[in-house]
């Protein structure tokens, strides 16, 4: 058995994070995770981790908060907290994920953590990059989505300080799904609302990880991996969109099969446009098409995993097919 670490983990409560737990106390690891709330602390409790109660955003205030002495002693920090929209402006995303993780990772390096994995984001290099295949190589380009756009600013703060004496890698997982997404959520409320659409019939190439893979990268991330480097992670299969979507939506008993298309030449423009007057009229929600929904599935997209193959040691274990088996079976339960 390999030698137990500390481990310290944010967003141990949510989708990712739970899986992360589990995988890192499977391997005899000691985990601790912050947690907000009380049912964030139950979760994670749930799963095998410590809760440490604390919030990321008491770090911007100036003061150390009294939670950040649990980094003391630890071997490395997973920070996969933020928060998740494909709509919003950049300054809102600025407040909620980059100031706290830029904030939390100086309070890491301080606290002498030898180790920080962030959980970045394959959209940093979606937008302006139209590239059909891209790698850790690949310019980003500039991202057309304000989470994105904050994302890889993020990552170009934190893989660039000066940090000595802690190594610092990202990864950068495409869509991620698997049993319990509430990412999937949008897309069945599109479907029973009439707004769902294929873009040129579905046709374009996406790439995804399963939660369970991403989870086993950042595991690995704990030991491997060259300081100040990106990594995408994939379940290596990419596939038109259609291929993907109608197995996975079909696991939540909903057909997309005979859903209506739209071109991709007519899709763009008017997602720009209904983006660009939501945004100027304030309102809250997203419109029924954006830029996000135009470029994962209008534009061919995938990822070369080959660093995160031959510098993390990264095998993708889970599969569509038993990815899928898995999420039926836990909604039919």
């Amino acid at each position: 058995m390999e030698a137990q670490m500390h481990i310290f983990v944010t967003g141990g409560s949510g989708f990712v994070g739970q899986h992360l737990v589990r995988r890192l106390v499977r391997a005899g690891h000691e985990v601790r995770a912050l947690a907000r709330t009380d049912s964030a602390a139950d979760l994670v409790a749930r799963v095998g981790a410590e809760p440490v109660f604390g919030d990321l955003a008491d770090l911007v205030n100036g003061t150390p908060p009294q939670w950040t002495s649990a980094l003391r002693g630890i071997d490395a920090v997973v920070h996969g907290a933020a928060y998740m929209a494909f709509w919003g402006r950049d300054d809102m995303f600025r407040r909620a994920n980059l100031d706290p993780t830029v904030a939390f990772h100086q309070a890491a390096a301080s606290a002498a953590v030898p180790r920080f994995v962030l959980i970045s984001a394959a959209s940093v290099s979606s937008g302006t990059q139209r590239a059909p295949v891209v790698d850790e190589r690949t310019a980003e380009g500039r991202p057309n989505v304000a989470y994105s756009r904050v994302k890889l600013e993020t990552e170009r703060i934190l893989l660039s300080a000066a940090t000595p004496t802690m190594t610092t890698v990202a990864l950068r997982p495409p869509f991620i799904w698997g049993a319990g997404m509430s990412t999937l959520d949008d897309f069945v409320a599109a479907v029973e609302t009439g707004r769902f659409s294929w873009i040129d019939n579905g046709k374009h190439t996406v790439d995804f990880v399963h939660v369970d893979n991403l989870a086993e990268a950042a595991y690995l991330a704990l030991t491997a991996g060259r300081a100040g480097r990106t990594y995408y992670v994939t379940d290596g299969t990419p596939m038109p969109a259609r291929d993907f979507f109608t197995p996975l939506l079909a696991t939540r008993g909903v057909d997309v099969s005979g859903a209506r298309s739209v071109p991709f030449a007519v899709a763009a423009p008017l997602g720009a446009l209904l983006e660009t007057g939501a945004r100027l009229l304030r309102r809250p929600e997203p419109p029924m098409l954006t830029n996000w929904i135009t470029t994962f599935m209008g534009r061919d997209r995938s990822y070369d995993i080959t660093a995160a193959r031959t510098e993390l040691g990264y095998r993708p274990a889970v599969n569509l097919t038993d990815g899928l088996a898995e999420m039926a079976d836990s909604l039919s339960r």
